[in-house]
């Protein structure tokens, strides 16, 4: 499927009067076939001396650790960060003055339509950062789509939630404005869902107003003057909210929303609060975690009612550390919940790391991600992307698929198809449709020439946005190629009062109609010269896309008879057996470890590759008692795919050398009795 503006002469007449009726403030001139070129923005300077709203009043900032300010990822966390002195702000590149940035297509684009930007309307710098996407859709009224992003026009008056607004399927957006800034005072990081039941669009965030979570409400989404204030839960520890809605009218928990979020307060464990009155009451709490997990996002299955919280095990936090899935499952609507799933370890995806969070760049540290990606589900399957570092590659995206809800997984299965151990894939999102449908979004540094990017160089391409489609819930895959239409420079973050490493922390994809609605940041769009983000918007529309589906591998397990066994002697020599033939070319001694040591010899396969043995130089094997064997997962492939985790325990004892028999020790006899002296006779 041909990008309808970028690929033909032909443009259809809804798309050609939104593309000059949005964004009166920028100007797109499209020359010839497939050239998009964004003109400078209007804007205007304004101090930024006063003392952050965001951060409270007398903070004790020897408590930052311990309220597990460092790790969560909402503007007022960053604030604070930054008033507190172990975070920097956001500042103007010293570099540009004056440019602008123009990104020829030189191929036909597979997916998506035309890109949007949804920030329009007058921008102020420096206050011009705008990412970290939700999107939504009305099922009524598809041509109805709201996405909220954090906007930091108003972040010095603590209003830092933007919203804009689509009544044409996502032809044209409205940020929604009130005397220059937002109609949300006192909320930032939001999220949106629609309640089909009561036709109510539902706004959540942190919500000063409400002391933790809360939002706005509102049947007529695209009337800024329209939105009430309601609130769900008190807590100054809050983080991280998502959300999702039950609209599917045969759902058995019709009607009920979601939402879920970290308590820094609370131990760092994610909540939940659902609401099965339309968003009324949201007394209905539950604890989700004992212990701190990320609550990266939540989702739902329309068709069973089944709702699945995706959490990830950070590690502690910093790059080249692990991180681990998890997966907590709720088939009751929300009143019970089972962990249903704890993933193997991989490490992160990173460059470098800032304080608690691993960064996509370095020199300098930008763009913290941890590797959050997004689930989704249908019909009983569930499916997750999420993003890990790969050998060298700073990070690659990956998908795993469950058809017994969240219980097992298929081996992980990389999306994109760039292998450049240089360049890296990151933060990827996924949406599912009713038509079973997948599409996987990320941004991706294929188009990247220069050796590195730097924040803030027009003329530089950095990343562009690609896709992978899947027509059949997940089992085979559609080629990976680029959604967004031009490829786009490093923005950079010049906002003081929002953390210097900060771009984006995710972007929340979903669907309508069987089409495929996402949002991301961008950096096309120049203000004083600087590549700025702005959010923009683009669909995926129904169709077959390119049949040469890819099917998702099948995992192939690891065993050996050495497990839980007992050895007197060190060993040199490991054998494993495998349920597939391993391929050779993936193959490393180093793929293998016996207490985290690499094996450091060439491998030797027999039985028609499904057995290897590894080999040492020197036996791994110094201490005695517990050892462990280890194969990480993916690894090397075997059967078609990755491997799966392989972890076998086994014991090394030292026998004890029998002893030299010694005489046995006996009594001696007694000595003789005294015998008188003689007496001599005269």
């Amino acid at each position: 499927m041909n990008k309808r503006a970028a690929q033909s002469g032909v443009l259809n007449l809804r798309v050609l009067i939104g593309m000059f009726i949005m964004l009166p403030s920028v100007v797109l001139a499209l020359a010839g076939f497939g050239i998009a070129q964004a003109q400078q923005k209007q804007f205007t300077v304004k101090s930024t001396n006063s003392i952050d709203p965001l951060v409270p009043p007398m903070f004790d900032c020897s408590k930052i650790h311990d309220l597990g300010i460092d790790k969560q990822v909402n503007l007022r966390a960053g604030a604070i960060m930054i008033f507190c002195g172990e975070a920097q702000g956001g500042s103007a590149s010293p570099d540009e003055t004056s440019s602008r940035f123009v990104q020829k297509l030189l191929q036909p684009l597979v997916y998506g339509t035309t890109d949007v930007d949804l920030i329009t309307g007058t921008e102020t710098y420096p206050h011009v950062t705008q990412s970290t996407t939700f999107t939504a859709s009305n099922p009524d009224n598809p041509l109805q789509i709201v996405v909220t992003y954090n906007d930091a026009r108003g972040i010095n008056v603590n209003n830092s939630a933007g919203v804009s607004v689509s009544t044409d399927g996502g032809n044209t957006f409205t940020r929604l404005t009130i005397n220059g800034q937002s109609p949300f005072p006192n909320c930032g990081s939001p999220i949106i869902v629609y309640n089909r039941p009561s036709q109510t669009w539902f706004i959540a965030c942190n919500d000063g107003s409400c002391g933790g979570i809360g939002g706005y409400k509102s049947t007529t989404p695209c009337d800024p003057k329209s939105w009430i204030h309601y609130c769900i839960y008190t807590s100054s520890g809050a983080d991280r909210e998502s959300g999702w809605a039950d609209n599917n009218p045969s759902s058995p928990f019709y009607g009920r929303m979601y939402v879920s979020w970290n308590d820094f307060t609370r131990g760092q464990n994610i909540f939940l609060r659902y609401s099965t009155d339309n968003g009324l009451t949201w007394t209905n709490e539950r604890q989700i975690t004992a212990t701190f997990v990320r609550n990266v996002q939540i989702t739902g299955d329309k068709v069973t009612g089944a709702v699945y919280i995706a959490g990830m095990d950070e590690g502690g936090g910093g790059c080249g550390t692990t991180r681990a899935n998890k997966l907590y499952r709720s088939t009751d609507g929300g009143n019970t919940w089972t962990n249903t799933y704890n993933g193997p370890t991989f490490i992160g995806p990173c460059r470098t790391a800032s304080g608690y969070f691993a960064t996509m760049y370095d020199n300098p540290a930008y763009w913290r991600h941890m590797g959050w990606g997004e689930p989704a589900a249908y019909n009983g399957v569930f499916s997750y992307v999420y993003a890990a570092k790969n050998g060298s590659d700073p990070g690659d995206v990956f998908y795993i698929r469950s058809t017994d809800m969240g219980v097992t997984f298929s081996a992980p299965f990389q999306l994109n198809s760039n292998t450049d151990p240089t360049k890296a894939q990151w933060e990827p999102n996924l949406s599912a449709s009713d038509a079973g449908t997948l599409l996987a979004t990320w941004y991706d540094e294929a188009p990247r020439v220069a050796a590195s990017c730097q924040p803030s160089s027009p003329s530089t391409p950095c990343y562009q946005m690609h896709s992978r489609k899947s027509n059949d819930n997940g089992v085979t895959w559609l080629v990976d190629d680029t959604f967004s239409d031009v490829a786009s420079p490093l923005p950079l973050q010049p906002d003081p009062s929002i953390v210097a490493t900060y771009v984006s922390d995710y972007d929340y994809s979903s669907s309508v109609l069987n089409q495929h609605l996402v949002a991301w940041v961008d950096g096309r769009v120049t203000i004083n010269g600087i590549s700025q983000m702005d959010a923009f918007f683009d669909r995926e529309p129904p169709g077959l896309g390119t049949p040469t589906p890819t099917p998702t591998p099948m995992s192939c397990s690891v065993s050996s008879a050495g497990c839980g066994s007992v050895v007197f002697t060190p060993p040199i020599d490991f054998t494993v057996n495998l349920s597939d033939p391993v391929d050779p070319a993936t193959l490393q001694a180093s793929d293998f470890t016996v207490n985290n040591i690499p094996s450091n010899l060439p491998p030797s396969l027999s039985n028609g590759n499904t057995t290897i043995t590894f080999h040492y130089t020197t036996s791994p094997v110094t201490t005695r008692g517990l050892q462990t064997m280890h194969i990480s997962a993916g690894a090397f492939n075997c059967g078609g795919g990755p491997v799966l985790e392989f972890a076998c325990p086994f014991f090394y004892y030292v026998r004890r050398s029998t002893p030299t028999p010694r005489p046995r020790w006996s009594e001696p006899p007694p000595p003789p009795p005294p015998t008188s002296p003689k007496r001599l006779r005269r």
